[in-house]
């Protein structure tokens, strides 16, 4: 798998939630926006992966998680990612609601609500998190 992919499968996730919300499947949503969020941290952690370069041990085992807060640290992107925020506050308060998400979330139960948070959180087209990583993958 390479960044390429992670882009395409960041899309089809992120897809799979608006279709599942459509049909009042809330908590298959949440889960599924969540994890597009998380394509899209691995296809940042995959572009800083250089062709030659052996990389770091503990970069390598810290990117196989579902933590998106080690992922994001991973990234090397915590500082441009606190800019960000100084410039979109709204970009702050929907990372605060994507950061709930964790790979245990497809064994929860979600109602309208939480799915739709979530899925705003990720897919707003000014202040989504998912727009802001497009910007560094």
């Amino acid at each position: 798998m390479n960044r390429y992919d992670l882009h395409r499968l960041a899309a089809a996730r992120l897809a799979d939630a608006k279709v599942l919300f459509r049909h009042d499947r809330f908590g298959g949503c949440y889960y599924l926006a969540g994890y597009a969020v998380e394509c899209g941290l691995k296809a940042c952690i995959a572009k800083k992966t250089r062709r030659y370069d052996f990389p770091d041990k503990n970069s390598v085992l810290d990117a196989h998680t579902h933590d998106l807060s080690k992922l994001l640290r991973v990234t090397g992107l915590e500082e441009t990612l606190k800019i960000a925020w100084a410039l979109d506050p709204d970009l702050r308060l929907n990372w605060y609601k994507v950061i709930e998400w964790s790979e245990q979330s497809r064994y929860e139960m979600y109602d309208r609500h939480f799915a739709e948070r979530m899925l705003r959180a990720v897919a707003d087209s000014r202040h989504g998190v998912l727009r802001w990583l497009r910007q560094h993958w």
